[in-house]
């Protein structure tokens, strides 16, 4: 049940669109090459040498380019999209610990470890409350708190910083995990 291909030609111009009729009755076309070159298609039709356009080759390896850069673009946003939707239901049922301690450092050390372990699985990281940047959930022994001190553990300027410091678990909002930079060997 293949379906013949038809092809319209223009003489003396630019290669005309070629539409391939398929079983279901839809009909694709090149069209997206052509806007992709419309610069070229501008050129051949300012040709005044009288040669005739040629039809496009349907071996051509750059004839998919174009589908495929709009396939790549829809799953990476369909990708941005599903993230986000992780991020605020993450985010949603972590905020039910603000606010809240276990009783001692070692407990308080468990659960900051658990949260960052969820987080690091998705590619997420908590903002920091002070400065904004993304941190990583740490408790710390602290003087005159003896369950320990939640705080957000960061590097800024290229320094390891710690903000925050309180007996409870802080407020929540999550971050893209950000991209780790390459150290220069020399």
């Amino acid at each position: 049940m293949n379906a013949p291909l038809k092809h319209r030609a223009v003489q003396n111009g630019p290669a005309a669109p070629t539409e391939t009729a398929h079983p279901q009755g839809a009909t694709t076309s090149n069209e997206a090459a052509e806007h992709r070159d419309s610069g070229a298609v501008g050129e051949a039709i300012s040709q005044t040498d009288g040669s005739s356009g040629t039809q496009p080759d349907s071996d051509d390896p750059t004839a998919d380019v174009v589908p495929a850069e709009h396939l790549l673009a829809s799953i990476e946003q369909e990708l941005n999209r599903i993230q986000r939707s992780m991020r605020l239901t993450l985010q949603a049922k972590l905020q039910g610990l603000v606010g809240k301690s276990l009783g001692s450092l070692q407990h308080n050390r468990a659960l900051a470890a658990s949260i960052q372990s969820i987080l690091d699985q998705h590619g997420f990281r908590l903002r920091c409350h002070q400065c904004g940047h993304p941190a990583i959930l740490r408790v710390s022994p602290r003087k005159g708190i003896p369950s320990g001190a939640f705080v957000f553990d960061h590097t800024i300027d290229g320094k390891r910083t710690f903000h925050g410091g309180g007996a409870v678990v802080p407020p929540i909002h999550l971050v893209a995990k950000p991209q780790r930079k390459n150290r220069r060997v020399e």
